[in-house]
């Protein structure tokens, strides 16, 4: 994605709009998937959403074509204004191929998720420019009384201009710095799971976001030389880490994830900032817009991210 692409920004979310729900990637567990329902409905919004979306196909949410045609209603239905995903898991690759971009390029809506659903994110984000959003989904976070940050979900969907991220105790630079460039990233074994593909990543000009989930430190390891190596971090502006949930070999390794993680990157000279609550997290989920421009500033004072131009309209 070139620094200079012209952004697609989805017209923002309000209370009382509809969003529609969708299931791109694992099968979904109705219960939290209900709960989830729940908390939206309480949060002001009305919700659509297909009964086929509990189907199952070994380990997905139906079959490709099911969930290919599904998404792509969600996104040319005048109703919908914004659409969530309910889960992650796996499966959104298989999407790829059987995609109509023109459908969504001509129907630009809000869209939700994290983890398997990076997949989609960042490839709606470098074909046809939609800003993406790496935020809380139905019946992973929504069906958590505490799973939400709704200040950055607010400001994210339905603020037009720049907005402070709120980020939580325990962010902190592991290599002092100020950078500028265009918020990008996601699960970080999905980003890695693209390359070689005709859907590679693009991280020219970036602050990448890397999150991740019981990854394994020397995983972590071989995950980032894999980026180095090909050369996705050549050109990145800064480094962002989410909390990486169970990110350890065992409770008494003698070193920790960031030494793991500075061992690669820490002579690359952009600022590095750890431990930002996005994506797989303890609570509070905090919605990152990816494809806008962004600053970062790190330093032994503190982190903070701040989003320079809204991702909506």
């Amino acid at each position: 994605m070139s620094t200079t692409r012209q952004l697609v920004r989805p017209p923002a979310l309000r209370p009382g709009d509809t969003i529609g729900i969708v299931a791109p990637a694992s099968n979904v567990n109705r219960a939290d998937f209900e709960a989830g329902c729940a908390s939206l409905r309480v949060a002001g919004y009305k919700l659509t959403y297909s009964d086929s979306i509990f189907d199952r196909d070994l380990y997905f949410a139906g079959s490709v074509a099911r969930r290919a045609r599904e998404l792509e209603d969600m996104f040319t239905r005048d109703d919908v204004r914004a659409i969530i995903c309910a889960r992650g898991g796996y499966g959104s690759n298989h999407l790829l191929p059987e995609l109509d971009l023109e459908k969504i390029k001509n129907n630009p809506k809000i869209f939700v998720g994290y983890s398997d659903i990076t997949t989609l994110s960042t490839y709606l984000l470098d074909a046809v420019g939609l800003a993406a959003f790496h935020g809380p989904m139905v019946a992973k976070d929504w069906y958590h009384s505490d799973g939400v940050d709704l200040p950055s979900w607010q400001f994210a969907v339905s603020h037009p201009g720049g907005w402070d991220v709120p980020l939580n105790p325990g962010v902190k630079a592991l290599i002092d710095g100020n950078a500028e460039g265009i918020l990008y990233g996601g699960c970080l074994s999905i980003l890695v799971a693209s390359l070689g593909t005709p859907y590679e990543i693009k991280t020219d000009g970036t602050i990448l976001f890397l999150e991740d989930i019981a990854a394994k430190p020397f995983q972590v390891d071989r995950m980032l030389m894999q980026l180095r190596l090909g050369g996705f971090l050549n050109d990145v502006r800064g480094l962002v880490f989410g909390q990486m949930l169970e990110c350890s070999q065992s409770p008494n390794q003698d070193y920790t994830l960031e030494e793991v993680i500075l061992r690669v990157v820490g002579d690359l000279g952009v600022p590095v900032a750890f431990g930002v609550r996005s994506g797989h997290v303890t609570s509070g989920n905090i919605t990152l817009p990816l494809g806008v421009r962004a600053s970062i500033r790190a330093s032994s004072n503190g982190v903070s991210l701040k989003i320079l131009e809204g991702a909506v309209s």
